[in-house]
């Protein structure tokens, strides 16, 4: 496992784990070489101790000696009192010694030998000296023996051992100072090597704990606020760690994926709507083109029909029509004008009712085929309305499409905000993490400052031994500077720890901006769904309008092709009779008067011809002023037209062809709506 996916905690854990040993190895090297040195120190102590403990033995035995002669000589109780101290003073010390040199064999063997000495010299001559003079009677007895030269015998060998003894305990006295000379040097190197290897350690896991927590944390905060500042492009760092930062940088990454789908559905949105937009656009402006066109054309045709009721043959549609009915207006003008030719021809004369009539066939002929044109041309219009509506339909199903897209990016906003709460978690975990570390530094400052004071009385209590702890006093006073020296790499660690917690808290605030940035973004791609939604039931609206006017077109369509059917059927009827002639030149020549006379003149024209002949020139009359009426009455009163009454009922073929044409101009206000 890598340090790098270890987690904060931890990381910061195993930091100050390392910082906590090092100063453990250098106070437990420290206890030992102190306890080394106080070992020294009480060994120092001892041989001195021992040294003048063998010249207080020396001095009480002179002292024995001096106060039995002075005794001898005065007989006077301060003497014989001197006598007694000075063996106790000797016991006494004799004592001290012993337990004072019982760490060193050698020296407790001579000064053995010399208390062995000391002793005969007391049992031969000072006890017996001392015991005699006390005595009046043994006196000079006593004055004998503290002349005799046996008394200086037994304290040559006393003289001897003493120096014997001396020679030793200076040996002694060296070595010892040479060792605790020897354990200073080592402390003090301990010390220097010690404290520098706890400062480099310290300054190692500083360096590594900013390089693994501070730096990325630092890179991170950079991150999201160019990112809270609408840059998608930036690069999230830490990518691919398993620790939280890592944790904090793949939430990071939903919201920096979630922010560039969010731009991405936005422009599909709006060129969706745009499309819309345009294609309703162009299509309500077709239609209304349209509109206008046949509203024109139908206002121009009832103009010219208003014109050919009150008998001016001479009227002419001179303004275009739109070309998929422009045809209609030619063949009005067409009609009329072959309408005011033949009526002409019947006028001047009765003989060319024929050839009339042939040109009236034609003329049939010639309706028929545009009306069948106009009725291949209301096909095509027709098509192209299916195209249109079919266009209309994958526009709203499109938004429905990108309704669908907005929603699933709604969903993913509620999941990356999820992940945002979850990231803001785990950084108020490594907050909580930075204060504790805090606590231990705060701890480990308190151990260097109670280091400090100790060292401080230790070296107090070195002044206080005067040469024999200034050695100690060196250590004392290396102890303090490394103690001070922890001090200051623990404040330096805490002001590094207090720096990752600031950036950690502002890690925490941009987190919580970046969570409610993508609240902001799921409110609006919300209300981007009810804009798409609305866009989407426009289209159906305008898919259904369309489809009801191209079935009003197929209508048309039909009612054109009966309109050629019927021109056929006119064709094929019978010609003129004969004896009818005259009366339809006549009537003819009163073109102004027929809206008032068709029905006198129908049944006269029929009356003369007789039953025999079925199409006569009235159903003419009839139709213009049939037509006359219901063009009057679909403009000016806004309801179809009244069809009339033929005279001769069922039996006129201009009528059943008329009839038809009225029934298709039924559909005429249903279309212009």
């Amino acid at each position: 496992m890598s340090l790098s996916n270890l987690s904060v905690s931890r990381k910061l854990a195993a930091g100050f784990a390392c910082v906590l040993v090092a100063v453990a190895i250098m106070c437990a090297a420290l206890f030992g070489v102190l306890s080394s040195l106080d070992a020294a120190a009480r060994l120092n102590t001892d041989t001195n101790n021992v040294t003048y403990e063998v010249d207080r033995i020396i001095g009480a035995l002179f002292d024995q000696s001096s106060s039995s002669r002075g005794y001898i000589s005065t007989q006077a109780e301060q003497a014989s009192k001197a006598y007694d101290d000075a063996v106790k003073y000797y016991e006494q010390n004799v004592a001290a010694v012993r337990k004072d040199a019982a760490t060193h064999p050698e020296i407790l063997t001579l000064i053995n030998k010399l208390v062995a000495a000391a002793d005969l010299w007391r049992q031969e001559i000072g006890e017996p000296q001392m015991r005699l003079a006390r005595n009046p009677q043994t006196l000079d007895q006593a004055a004998q023996l503290a002349k005799s030269p046996r008394g200086r015998e037994l304290m040559k060998p006393v003289r001897e051992l003493v120096n014997e003894t001396r020679g030793k305990i200076d040996a002694w006295s060296a070595d010892a100072q040479g060792k605790q000379d020897r354990l200073m040097s080592f402390a003090q190197l301990a010390l220097i090597l010690g404290g520098l290897s706890a400062l480099i350690l310290s300054l190692l896991v500083g360096w590594w704990l900013s390089r693994t927590i501070a730096a990325p944390v630092r890179e991170m905060t950079g991150a999201m606020k160019k990112l809270a500042e609408g840059d998608d492009r930036v690069a999230v760092p830490a990518l691919g760690r398993r620790d939280e930062i890592g944790r904090m940088a793949e939430a990071v990454q939903v919201f920096k994926d979630a922010a560039v789908e969010k731009t991405r559905l936005e422009a599909q949105a709006e060129t969706t709507r745009r499309q819309a937009e345009e294609a309703r656009a162009a299509h309500e402006a077709e239609k209304a083109e349209e509109a206008r066109q046949l509203q024109f054309a139908t206002d121009a045709l009832g103009e010219g029909m208003e014109h050919l009721a009150s008998g001016d043959l001479a009227i002419r549609l001179e303004t275009p029509f739109q070309a998929k009915v422009d045809k209609l207006r030619l063949d009005f003008n067409r009609s009329v004008e072959k309408l005011q030719h033949t009526m002409l021809t019947i006028a001047s004369s009765t003989k060319g009712i024929g050839s009339g009539t042939e040109e009236i066939s034609r003329a049939a002929d010639d309706m028929s085929r545009r009306t069948e044109q106009q009725a291949a041309s209301l096909e095509e219009t027709a098509a192209a309305l299916d195209e249109i509506t079919a266009t209309v339909k994958k526009t709203a199903e499109g938004a429905a499409h990108a309704r669908e897209v907005v929603s699933n990016a709604k969903t993913d906003a509620e999941k990356s905000g999820a992940v945002v709460r979850e990231a803001i978690k785990a950084m108020g975990g490594i907050e909580k993490s930075s204060q504790q570390i805090g606590q231990i530094i705060g701890v480990i400052d308190e151990i260097a400052f109670q280091t400090n004071l100790l060292a401080l009385n230790a070296g107090v209590e070195a002044a206080r031994a005067g040469d024999a702890g200034r050695g100690f006093a060196v250590v004392a006073s290396e102890v303090r500077a490394l103690a001070q020296r922890s001090a200051e790499a623990a404040k330096e660690i805490k002001a590094l720890i207090s720096t990752s917690s600031t950036q950690v808290e502002q890690g925490v605030d941009l987190v919580g901006k970046a969570g409610q940035a993508l609240e902001r973004i799921a409110t609006q791609i919300a209300e981007m769904n009810t804009v798409i939604a609305d866009i989407a039931v426009g289209a159906r609206e305008q898919a259904t309008g369309l489809q009801q006017v191209n079935t009003a077109i197929n209508q048309m369509d039909q009612g054109t092709q009966q309109s050629a059917a019927m021109a056929e059927e006119s064709n094929r009827s019978d010609p003129f009779a004969g004896p009818g002639i005259g009366r339809a030149r006549a009537t003819c020549l009163a073109v102004p008067a027929w809206g008032r006379r068709h029905q006198q003149r129908c049944h006269q024209g029929r009356a003369d011809a007789g039953p025999s002949r079925q199409f006569e020139f009235c159903q003419a009359v009839f139709s213009q002023a049939v037509f006359r009426q219901a063009s009057a009455g679909s403009q000016g009163r806004g309801r179809p037209p009244r069809r009339n009454r033929c005279p001769q009922g069922r039996g006129c073929a201009r009528r059943r062809w008329l009839g038809r044409v009225l029934r298709q101009t039924d559909q005429l206000p249903k279309v212009l709506r």
